[in-house]
């Protein structure tokens, strides 16, 4: 088998509307819903289907908590210049701008929290 790349991923939220405005206000995500009124988040060719967590669907995560999410975006911005946007929309930057290691080399990211506590990394590679 060769996977070739990911093409969802689900994150438990506490409340999906607040996520929905959070990730599309600050990570300018676009939101899709289904007709029974599911959200997902698109970027690039990818989207996070949020689910409410301890939703009673039967096929999850054994463990189906809000706030357990650690996720890196790569961006094409500097995360400077996204740093200080995020600080003037209140959103406080916990770690960076530090140097990491990613997926295919070195980057520059900063850290901060959602609504829900999930850890954001937004990257750039070096």
């Amino acid at each position: 088998m060769n996977i070739s790349h990911l093409d969802h991923l689900v994150v438990p939220v506490s409340n999906i509307e607040e996520s929905v405005d959070f990730y599309t206000r600050h990570l300018n995500m676009r939101v899709e819903r289904t007709d029974s009124g599911r959200a997902s988040l698109h970027f690039g060719n990818q989207k996070i289907n949020l689910h409410p967590a301890g939703w009673d669907f039967w096929l999850k995560a054994k463990t189906h908590l809000a706030g357990t999410a650690d996720l890196c975006f790569v961006v094409e911005e500097s995360v400077t210049d996204i740093e200080k946007e995020l600080k003037s929309a209140g959103i406080d930057i916990c770690e960076g701008p530090v140097s990491r290691e990613g997926a295919v080399g070195e980057m520059v990211s900063i850290y901060f929290w959602d609504p829900d506590g999930n850890l954001i990394e937004l990257s750039n590679y070096v």
